[in-house]
């Protein structure tokens, strides 16, 4: 019977055709998948986070509509949601997408041109602006920081207090306390 060895390399151009060579050999069984190029990156959407924080990828691929749990060597956040990512897959397993990168967007949104452009959000993975043209207030109860457009940071409260476990500078070119 000519069986083909399964630890002698199969050198063809095409994966299906490699696939069918070790189907036919019987290397191949019913509920494996092959990804020929498992081995090379791909860029795969990042589609949601599991219940146990585990981002979500979707678009492998070998399994272009299945929703496959990932690991991660960057930090994501729920605003990188939707964002392209581009994956390796550990052990050549198409099942086991490692994200090593988030694709950045070709261009950045662009910005309003208009001087009563209101309030804008910009938001990456790393830091969220909120911009306005004449004022932001923060406020919770009695407590409000105010940032004005002239530069001033106006922070009230019925307490304040300043805490750092190393140096804390008060810096200006006068300082009044009371």
């Amino acid at each position: 019977m000519d069986r083909l060895d399964p630890f002698v390399a199969v050198a063809q151009n095409s994966p299906a055709l490699e696939l069918d060579v070790l189907w036919t050999a019987g290397v191949v069984r019913t509920g494996i998948v092959s990804c020929g190029n498992a081995g090379t990156p791909a860029v795969v959407r990042l589609h949601d986070f599991d219940a146990l924080h585990r981002p979500v990828v979707v678009g492998v691929p070998s399994c272009p509509h299945e929703l496959l749990p990932a690991r991660a060597t960057v930090a994501l956040q729920q605003d990188c949601l939707g964002r392209d990512a581009v994956v390796l897959f550990e052990g050549g397993d198409p099942r086991a997408p490692i994200i090593v990168g988030l694709v950045e967007p070709a261009a950045p949104p662009a910005r309003p041109q208009s001087q009563d452009r209101g309030v804008t959000l910009h938001s990456d993975c790393q830091q969220h602006v909120v911009e306005a043209a004449r004022e932001i207030v923060l406020r919770c109860g009695a407590a409000s920081i105010t940032l004005t457009r002239a530069g001033k940071v106006i922070i009230e409260g019925s307490y304040v207090l300043s805490r750092s476990s190393g140096y804390n500078k008060i810096k200006g070119a006068a300082v009044d306390i009371n």
